[in-house]
């Protein structure tokens, strides 16, 4: 199950309490305070890898707290301060207070680090309140406690090429044939339910990030479909790749297809139109293709490097169209 949006409290440690102690030693006629000081509790620090794709390991993991300091001790023991957590979370994650949905953090770059929670202070022992006039003191205090938040967690997932497609034009099967992973694939819509992610690598071990984003349908941007639960992942891709499903099947009109996804796109974030662009006509194999694929260039005049007639399933055209993906993205700033 993909996780993009997430819920969890965070608390920081408490730090450890101060303790009353004395000294008390052969031969030293007058003993005094030596009451040590308690560790500060660990923080609570969220940090970006870019290994990481998803929020799954978060699913079974709603309350985390970093281990608390440890009290002081006789003999001016310092008590150990407390462990932090790291918390590593994929490129592209907003984070935001989960009541007043304000942002308080937006991950755009591997290795980034938030401090989101501070550990509490460590309490004083007896012997940081000795003295001139009271050398005896019997008092300590006790540790702060640490800090809790709860926020939200949004990925917005940050890849080089995004594709966006009607369901069933073939975005999962195009997937698969670029990089060779396993992906669902069925003669039906929405075989695809959650983005799927992976790369295309190239002879100089340049790569291009490529996200398969589940099929957009009319009104999705009002919540139809699959919706909004997967729109706001096209926000943060490069170059978006429309999939158009060029063959007619079931009497689907490829010019109609394609004016759906720039609406939906449009009415969801209007500077989406802004992108840079691809257009894969899919399914050029199948009968009746060529009728299709006419009228669509007659209506769209794009140049050769925006707009390529392929087919997912045998891999026609699928070189011209991966050489065209490396261009745009590497012009237009690739993720990392």
């Amino acid at each position: 199950m993909f996780i993009d949006k997430v819920i969890i409290t965070l608390s920081a440690g408490k730090g450890g309490n101060g303790v009353v102690a004395w000294r008390r030693e052969k031969f030293i006629p007058k003993g005094g305070p030596s009451g040590g000081n308690g560790g500060n509790g660990g923080s609570v620090i969220l940090k970006a890898d870019e290994q990481l794709f998803s929020l799954d390991a978060f699913r079974n993991r709603r309350i985390l707290h970093a281990e608390n300091g440890l009290p002081g001790g006789g003999n001016l023991q310092q008590g150990r301060g407390g462990r932090n957590l790291t918390l590593n979370i994929p490129c592209g994650t907003l984070v935001k207070d989960a009541h007043t949905k304000e942002i308080l953090f937006d991950f755009t770059e591997k290795g980034q680090e938030l401090l989101i929670c501070t550990g509490g202070r460590g309490g004083k022992g007896n012997n940081c309140f000795k003295s001139s006039t009271n050398q005896a003191p019997n008092i300590c205090t006790l540790g702060t406690p640490g800090q809790t938040k709860e926020i939200e967690l949004e990925l917005k997932l940050i890849a080089d090429v995004g594709f966006i497609g009607i369901p069933n034009a073939g975005k999962s099967t195009l997937l698969s044939q670029m990089s060779k992973i396993a992906v669902k694939i069925g003669a039906y819509p929405f075989t695809t339910l959650h983005p799927n992610l992976s790369y295309i690598q190239f002879d100089d071990f340049s790569r291009v990030f490529i996200a398969d984003i589940p099929g957009i349908i009319q009104n999705a941007h009002e919540n139809k479909g699959l919706g909004l639960a997967f729109l706001r992942h096209v926000e943060r891709t490069s170059v978006l790749l429309y999939v158009v499903d060029a063959s007619g099947f079931e009497e689907r009109d490829p010019i109609q297809d394609f004016e759906t996804l720039k609406n939906e796109l449009k009415t969801y974030r209007e500077d989406l139109m802004e992108k840079p662009f691809v257009v894969a006509l899919n399914k050029v194999d199948i009968e009746g293709a060529d009728e299709h694929i006419e009228h669509f260039r007659k209506t769209y005049p794009f140049p050769k490097d925006t707009l390529f007639e392929i087919s997912a399933l045998t891999g026609a055209g699928l070189e011209e169209l991966i050489e065209a993906m490396r261009t745009k993205a590497q012009a237009n700033g690739k993720r990392y």
